[in-house]
């Protein structure tokens, strides 16, 4: 939990924002806000909240994906992920990768 809380400190940091502009941004006291960042427990309503004021999305990502996803997230071109012109994954990068199958 810690890493994920980390995160969220380091986005919201990245976006300028203090702990008190995010607290009013989810309907939060600044305190609660900054325990939830520190050393919070928070329940899964609470973790929505905070990421939706982050501007973000919780995703869970199957373990044996995840490798794929770190490289699709950080790859600036189609070729980076070596995704040859011709494939179907090179207008849709995210094809299938969660099992979803249309």
């Amino acid at each position: 939990m810690s890493a994920l809380l980390s995160q969220m400190k380091a986005k919201r940091k990245a976006m300028g924002f203090r702990q008190e502009d995010m607290a009013t941004r989810v309907g939060m006291s600044r305190q609660q806000y900054q325990r939830l960042e520190q050393k919070g427990n928070p329940r899964l309503d609470t973790l929505e909240l905070m990421a939706k004021g982050l501007q973000s999305e919780l995703v869970l990502i199957p373990r044996e994906k995840l490798g794929l996803v770190r490289q699709l997230l950080g790859a600036n071109t189609h070729d980076a992920v070596g995704v040859a012109e011709d494939s179907p994954l090179y207008d849709d990068p995210w094809r299938d990768i969660l099992g979803d199958v249309e």
